[in-house]
């Protein structure tokens, strides 16, 4: 069983809302990245999120950019990325992996060049920002042949036609944003949330995590009590690159601190 579904499934089982935490391979540094995967693991992340840096990330807010920017700036890749996975598994075989980022440096690599490779390394799940689902059935046939799983984006605009579409071709989990706009972006809306969670069940038993907008502890128990869980992303991806002059060690206890609260939250859900 691939690693995301039985760690979702798993939560399910315990009640358990599912944490998942983004951070930028490369960002601030390359030697950063493993130890911060740790420390995001260590701090109750469930699911990993490894941004692909990428020199047009579209759909990220001012946060996000600066830290593709910075990662950059160190020539950290999709090959590389690959690579520190294989890394993290001589330590880590649990927690899953998923890589997220934007077509072009996938379509430069090759659908099975990727699957191969990275199935190889432990990655569990692909989510390609800007790759519609129709244009994934050849992505989406590697990937599976590897083990790996294709997660897809709906967004608050997504039609319920659409919905239906996106939702079937989709696996391991979907990934709703919350907010319109970019990463970081607007308040949350939870009666929206609410109602688009609901169409979104209509159509699959997948389940529906939550991303964008979600910062503290309060915002994460606002949707996790909507969702099966939630994306953390800019409010680390900012801790991350706030000070130059910051430690790993001190970059890693700042993430663990903004989690740790997020985490105990999220585990109040049930008895609320």
């Amino acid at each position: 069983m691939n690693r995301i579904t039985k760690r979702l499934t798993e939560n399910k089982a315990k009640g358990r809302k599912a944490l998942v935490s983004y951070i930028v391979h490369g960002d601030p540094q390359p030697g950063v990245t493993l130890p911060a995967m740790h420390a995001l693991v260590a701090a109750g992340t469930d699911i990993i999120e490894l941004g692909i840096p990428f020199s047009d990330p579209m759909a990220e807010g001012p946060v996000i950019q600066r830290g593709h920017e910075r990662a950059l700036e160190h020539h950290a890749s999709l090959t590389s990325a690959i690579s520190l996975v294989s890394e993290f598994r001589k330590t880590d075989e649990e927690t899953p992996i998923v890589l997220m980022g934007y077509a072009n440096p996938i379509e430069r690599m090759g659908y099975k060049v990727l699957a191969t490779t990275a199935g190889a390394a432990g990655v569990d799940g692909l989510l390609t920002v800007d790759l519609p689902p129709e244009e994934t059935v050849d992505l989406k046939r590697e990937l599976e042949a590897v083990g790996m799983e294709n997660i897809l984006l709906i967004a608050p605009t997504t039609a319920d036609k659409r919905v239906g579409s996106i939702a079937a071709a989709a696996g391991g989990f979907i990934y709703y944003v919350s907010l319109k706009g970019v990463t970081g972006a607007g308040h949350l809306d939870t009666d929206s949330v609410a109602e688009k969670m609901r169409q979104i069940r209509n159509h699959t038993e997948l389940p529906v995590l939550v991303g964008f907008g979600i910062k503290d502890r309060a915002t994460a128990i606002a949707i996790g009590a909507l969702a099966d869980g939630v994306v953390v992303g800019s409010v680390l991806v900012d801790a991350m690159g706030a000070d130059p002059d910051s430690s790993t060690d001190e970059i890693c206890n700042k993430i663990a601190a903004i989690l740790k609260p997020i985490r105990e939250g999220l585990d109040t859900i049930s008895s609320i």
